[in-house]
């Protein structure tokens, strides 16, 4: 854990004396907050009104329990900025982070996770922690001037009730889009005499992806019947757009024959071991969801698909002809606030600074985003209960180029959802003699330099 014995010291003697700092939601970026404010001494209580009330994605009532996917995307720490933010969060002690590299499942150069084991992982953690109280009740709204500290990390669900007391409290109208639930797979269902495993370019251990070959036919009439397919409609919701980087099936299928060949369904990089010489013409992928390796995911299926649809379209894919699911694709709503608006650079709410917000409520996408400014909030709010001023971290680490993004560096007008990605980093210095830096020389200099500074501001 990443933190100075003044802290600690300073901590341990004001601990019995102050109020906690609340915590509205036990997802990532809450049980992220929690932790981080227990380890330098800071007690605090998370509100998570599961299993009082359910929400339309979650089955357990784990907390940091995972919905859309089991993929913490790539873990490349020296040429990708979501690897680099995995670095980081580790290097600064993250519980997120500690989870999932102790149930990780095999996913290629990616970081995926056991979904159960994960969550059971933090829930114990934070359960036996004396500086955390869980609390089983539902916020509805927001609490009094009697809470001096709190964190609102309620996420993609937020219930109408506390989205309309947030957005009371902001003056704002409500930002929202669709996020969409991948179908998972029994592993023994599906046809291995067709099927085969391999990763893309053979990264990770080289065989971490079930695939699924489909000739040109083959393609053509799934997508046919993909964009036929019956589909869930939420009329009230039709102008809430989709994120990008987590489009429906159908939407992606829409934007023409192409769309999914060359991105979920891409072809390349992948040899049919059963005919070498002949290149699939698409190619679905599924990864591992669980630590058994019993259940797979369909990568890129999320869908709004109806639930018979789904079973009768995707057992029309060669190797599913007989699959069998143990969660078929949904849609969900996601809500989060116009942060560079609202928010400063310390996450709290402008008009009301006893609030902060973490998580995607905040306009991050993806769950390290998510549980990444959960670690930032409650380091801030940690530091102002303890009475020290603990600036941003620096625009160079991926860490600072997040924050800032979503608190300033976006335009409010036109804000959205964003993974972590290079182009919010300034760009690196050239070096002396070289005209440019290019291909992995530069995201390796963006992340030699990234670890540096976050170490400086660490220390």
């Amino acid at each position: 854990m990443c933190k100075t014995s003044t802290i600690t010291v300073l901590a341990s003697i004001m601990s019995e004396k102050q109020s906690p700092i609340h915590i509205i939601g036990g997802g990532l970026a809450g049980s992220e907050a929690a932790w981080q404010a227990a380890q330098v001494g800071v007690p605090t209580i998370i509100h998570e009104m599961r299993p009082t009330r359910a929400t339309e994605a979650h089955k357990t009532d784990g907390l940091a329990e995972l919905v859309c996917s089991n993929s913490f995307r790539s873990d490349d720490a020296l040429s990708n900025a979501v690897g680099l933010l995995h670095e980081e969060m580790r290097r600064c002690g993250s519980i997120i982070l500690t989870a999932a590299d102790a149930n990780k499942v095999p996913a290629g150069g990616a970081l995926a996770v056991d979904r159960d084991g994960f969550s059971n992982t933090i829930t114990n953690a934070l359960n036996n922690e004396p500086l955390i109280d869980i609390e089983r009740a539902e916020i509805t709204e927001i609490p009094s001037g009697d809470w001096d500290n709190v964190i609102v990390a309620t996420g993609p669900l937020t219930s109408q009730e506390l989205s309309t007391s947030i957005l009371n409290a902001t003056g704002e109208d409500n930002l929202a889009f669709f996020d969409a639930i991948a179908p998972i797979v029994y592993r023994d269902s599906i046809n291995f005499n067709i099927a085969w495993f391999q990763s893309r370019y053979d990264k990770g251990d080289g065989a971490d992806y079930i695939n699924l070959p489909m000739t040109k036919e083959q393609y053509l009439t799934f997508l046919e019947e993909v964009n036929q397919g019956d589909k869930t409609e939420f009329k009230s919701w039709e102008e809430t757009p989709y994120f990008e980087g987590c489009l429906p099936l159908e939407v992606m299928a829409e934007r023409g024959p192409e769309t999914l060949r060359f991105g979920p369904l891409k072809p390349v990089g992948l040899t049919n071991p059963r005919d070498p010489n002949q290149k699939p013409y698409a190619i679905v992928q599924l990864r591992q969801d669980n630590a058994l390796g019993t259940l797979y995911n369909m990568v890129g299926f999320q869908t709004k698909l109806k639930y018979a649809e789904q079973t009768r379209i995707f057992q029309m894919i060669p190797g599913l002809e007989n699959a069998r699911f143990a969660r078929l694709g949904g849609l969900h709503r996601n809500t989060f606030l116009n942060s560079p608006l609202l928010l400063d650079d310390q996450l709290r709410l402008k008009q009301d600074p006893r609030l902060r917000f973490a998580g995607q409520i905040t306009g991050v996408e993806g769950y390290v985003e998510s549980a990444a400014m959960g670690l930032l909030a409650g380091r801030f709010a940690a530091a102002e209960k303890l009475a020290i001023t603990l600036t941003a971290p620096p625009l160079t680490t991926a860490l600072g180029a997040l924050i800032n993004h979503i608190t300033k560096g976006a335009e409010s007008s036109t804000f959205q959802p964003m993974n972590i990605n290079f182009g919010l980093f300034p760009p690196p210095i050239i070096p002396e003699g070289k005209r440019k830096l290019r291909g992995r020389e530069r995201k390796l200099a963006y992340t030699t330099r990234a670890k540096n500074d976050l170490q400086d501001w660490l220390s």
